[in-house]
């Protein structure tokens, strides 16, 4: 698997705006707005939440699944508010190397 994955997704999703919702889930979501959107990302990160705390034999299938689904719909919101994937990707980029503690230090907002 392709490691620019995350930003053939990123496309795909900027296709699916012009595609129909009866044969997109993703136009769906668009056409429904934020707050069915926000509502995803919410269920999704519950879900993600719940997996962490199974003590389940396929914990870490499912933690692999549950966090697809929350990058997926947290892609939807991203491109929904107008913000690309890559826009994020270079934010990481930015932060790499840097302790997360002086990381937050340097927040201004």
């Amino acid at each position: 698997m392709k490691k620019d994955i995350i930003l053939e997704i990123a496309a795909i999703l900027e296709k699916r705006k012009e595609s129909s919702a009866d044969s997109s889930y993703t136009k769906l979501l668009f056409d429904r707005g934020l707050e069915e959107i926000l509502s995803k990302v919410s269920e999704e990160s519950d879900e993600l939440i719940e997996a962490a705390k199974s003590k389940e034999e396929n914990k870490k299938k499912k933690l692999i699944h549950e966090t697809a689904d929350l990058w997926f719909h947290t892609m939807i919101l991203l491109s929904y508010e107008g913000i690309s994937a890559e826009e994020v990707l270079n934010e990481l980029e930015k932060r790499f190397g840097t302790s997360g503690l002086d990381e937050k230090a340097s927040r201004t907002d």
